[in-house]
């Protein structure tokens, strides 16, 4: 099969990709703003070029078949990079414009991220920003699809590694974290990870790597998770509890950094560090806009180290 003779068009990418979004014919031909005899045609023509049903039609819309899911995620990706390529060019042609479009964890979001989306906006006002949080496996397989560019936040070993390509801005400590007048804070003697296992905590989801690490470190001090806890990714409702209550978080440290309402508990947390850093794909070239902003993660980023170093 090639689909390279000029018979498979873009509007065909664009249609089987609309009706996975939108579950039908009908609704991805609004979307795509064609009638929908149009759209019904343009989807007979490719089943009839590739021999192969894309969709079975249920009850409550349309679904992929086995074949329609795989030509779906490649359309994506395709789509993705010719969206990329006319970010590319119009900032080219007109300059200091373009999106970028960036996933974020935990640790991306406290100071780097911020820091560096300003330093961008302040030379590049034109430029577009668009910011997505999510866990680390939805990120991922948003970055491959294209949808994101880059992903800023913890990085660890790759599921895919010859596929993307990570890069490390500075390691950032684990701390745990509670309110400054929490009745740990008052005691005379240091307290240990044991002495938090009677108060209420906020772990991170359980399909983290800081979830697994904190396990980890639990059970080599023979103990179990807390049964009586919260499991919170969002930084503000993790920070509004905490204020509010006796309950306890590892958080990264830059995190709390200048907080007057929170402090570290001096608990050694010696196996939780975190690398942040940005991933990309390998081999996807970046618009001018996504290297001025990758440029100004470095930048911002070697200025936090040096605050972590001190």
């Amino acid at each position: 099969m090639d689909l390279l003779d000029g018979r498979l068009k873009f509007r065909h990418l664009t249609l089987v990709a609309a009706i996975a979004q939108h579950g039908s014919v009908v609704r991805a031909a609004e979307a795509l703003g064609l009638t929908q005899p149009s759209a019904t045609r343009t989807l007979r023509e490719l089943e009839e070029l590739l021999g192969a049903r894309l969709f079975e039609r249920e009850p409550r819309g349309m679904t992929a078949t086995l074949y329609g899911a795989a030509l779906v995620e490649h359309a994506r990706v395709i789509l993705a990079e010719v969206h990329r390529a006319g970010d590319h060019l119009a900032g080219l042609r007109e300059g200091h414009t373009g999106t970028v479009t960036v996933g974020t964890l935990l640790a991306g979001t406290t100071m780097l991220l911020p820091r560096a989306v300003a330093a961008l906006k302040r030379e590049r006002p034109r430029i577009i920003v668009v910011i997505r949080e999510a866990t680390y496996d939805v990120l991922y397989q948003q970055l491959l699809a294209g949808e994101l560019d880059v992903i800023v936040g913890r990085i660890g070993p790759p599921p895919d590694p010859g596929r993307i390509r990570q890069h490390t801005l500075y390691h950032e400590p684990i701390r745990l974290i509670a309110r400054r007048d929490h009745p740990l804070h008052a005691r005379e003697a240091h307290p240990t990870l044991a002495d938090t296992h009677s108060h209420p905590w906020i772990l991170p989801l359980e399909q983290t790597t800081l979830r697994g690490e904190l396990k980890a470190l639990f059970d080599r001090h023979g103990l179990s998770l807390p049964a009586d806890r919260v499991e919170c990714t969002s930084i503000l409702t993790v920070r509004e509890l905490l204020i509010a209550t006796d309950m306890i978080a590892a958080l990264p440290e830059l995190v709390v950094t200048g907080d007057d309402k929170l402090a570290a508990l001096p608990v050694p947390l010696e196996s939780v560090r975190r690398t942040v850093g940005t991933t990309v794909v390998a081999d996807r070239t970046g618009t001018p806009a996504v290297v001025e902003f990758l440029r100004h993660l470095e930048t911002e980023g070697e200025a936090l180290r040096a605050t972590i170093e001190r």
